[in-house]
């Protein structure tokens, strides 16, 4: 994985696991319990012998097989599956290990054992986004009344709370978390119908054979063991890739907030780290620049998933190929975005006196909403809008501040002279006064977010 210029490298970071369930004898030891629960499954229905059965799940471990033969066999036939299969028949030996892949094919093997993890996959994702939106909770709530810029269009518009603009991010992510969820029925399924999905191999016992396996590996009986399904696995990628679009968003604004004209947000660095290699000044948000890195990797995904839906006939090789990159890939970069999006807002530095004196800027122009919405109330809005933004023209041409022109213009009005007095244009002139609902909405959300979070922990702690 490329990341941006001075980023921080994986090294630095904890492993939060994803890369580990996607190795390479992690991946053979899921397609061997996939096996042993075949055959388990395959002796309670009575199409396998118990006997056999058994003696293929108490060989069905990786370290019981020769990983020379694994490594030459492979090599030899270019093909992951057979040689687990010859070497799972050999270990369990004679006569049981004829009963090994009984009515099987290897995609059957194969997707049941990634959905295993992926499964694995999803639910550390799943945990990283709680992190974040505890992290994100304690953000908000403590800064409910934070006062800073609401900008739009690169522009200040009118007073926020940094605890709303967190609210935002919060928001989103509550959605991308109840899309992981929901993804579970239809992507969390076992399949078990042979060579195009008929069960013809198994005889009358076949679908039966499937609802089994499917219990026994605690998912869902694919109810149309088709092998050229994947739109499950597609709408895995996309919901990782949607997830990943608001970690960037949320990123690019902590960088462009950390900028030395702002100068209202920043990272904390860690001791000794050096921003460049040349200007010592530097503070590079570098935690966020990989975090952008990475998204847009993840994000390129999605055509690449959608092409490996499109399979000829009952499967193609090279879309499932193709699939298979696409998940692993998504969920491996969902897992090392989230770790440092987590990082970026548990140690986020907050300055809401650089806050404040950015609202200060305009010399006052950024209320100018709510000094239009007082006067609409004598004037009606059009009127009261054109005063106001003649006198934000005036302030921004001459050097004068807005404060200033909007308090001659009222007193040399006589639709409105004594209509507001000084004290009520000092308050409409008060960024803390326009705020709105943020802080309703922040304290509000950072209650939604514990709520998901205790939930989600509570019953992971139960299983």
């Amino acid at each position: 994985m490329r990341l941006a210029h001075g980023s921080i490298s994986d090294a630095r970071l904890p492993d939060v696991g994803v890369r580990a369930v996607f190795g390479l004898d992690a991946r053979r030891q899921r397609y061997l319990d996939v096996e042993a629960e075949l055959a388990r499954a395959q002796a309670e229905v009575g199409l396998v012998p118990g006997d056999a059965a058994e003696a293929i799940a108490a060989s069905a471990r990786m370290e019981l097989l020769d990983p020379g033969r694994l490594a030459a066999e492979q090599a030899r036939t270019g093909h992951l599956m057979m040689p687990i299969i010859s070497e799972l028949s050999r270990v369990t030996g004679e006569p049981h290990g004829g009963w090994v892949h009984w009515g099987a094919t290897t995609q059957n093997i194969q997707q049941t054992g990634d959905v295993l993890g992926i499964r694995a996959a999803h639910a550390i994702v799943t945990g990283l986004v709680l992190d974040v939106l505890a992290t994100s909770a304690d953000l908000a709530e403590t800064h409910a009344e934070t006062v800073m810029a609401g900008r739009t269009h690169a522009q200040q518009a009118v007073p926020i709370t940094f605890g709303f603009k967190v609210a935002a991010w919060i928001d989103a992510l509550l959605r991308h978390l109840e899309r992981l969820e929901q993804l579970g029925d239809r992507l969390f399924v076992a399949m078990a119908g042979g060579a195009t999905g008929t069960f013809a191999a198994m005889g009358p016992q076949g679908p039966r054979v499937q609802d089994v396996l499917a219990r026994r590996l605690g998912l869902h009986s694919m109810p149309v063991p088709s092998r050229s399904i994947a739109d499950p696995f597609a709408e895995l990628v996309s919901v990782l890739a949607l997830l990943s679009a608001t970690g960037s968003a949320i990123a690019e604004e902590v960088a462009r907030l950390a900028a030395t004209e702002f100068g209202e947000l920043a990272e904390t660095l860690p001791p000794g780290d050096v921003g460049s290699s040349t200007m010592p000044q530097k503070r590079n948000s570098k935690l966020c620049m990989d975090v952008v890195t990475i998204g847009a990797q993840l994000r390129a995904l999605v055509p690449l998933a959608m092409e490996a839906m499109i399979h000829p006939h009952e499967v193609d090789g090279a879309r499932a190929a193709m699939m298979d990159e696409a998940v692993e890939q998504s969920l491996v970069l969902t897992g090392d975005a989230l770790v440092r999006l987590r990082d970026v807002l548990g140690g986020l530095q907050v300055f809401p006196d650089r806050m404040r004196r950015n609202l200060e800027l305009t010399g006052g122009a950024i209320m100018a909403e709510a000094v239009m919405m007082a006067l609409a109330g004598v004037l009606g809005r059009q009127h009261a809008h054109d005063l106001v933004h003649h006198a934000a023209g005036v302030a921004a041409t001459t050097g004068r501040t807005f404060t200033d022109v909007v308090a001659e213009a009222v007193a040399r009005d006589p639709r409105v002279h004594g209509q507001l007095s000084d004290d009520r244009i000092e308050t409409l002139l008060d960024p803390a006064a326009h705020t709105g609902h943020s802080r309703e909405i922040a304290r509000q959300t950072a209650a939604r977010a514990r709520t998901a979070v205790g939930t989600r922990t509570a019953v992971g702690a139960r299983r």
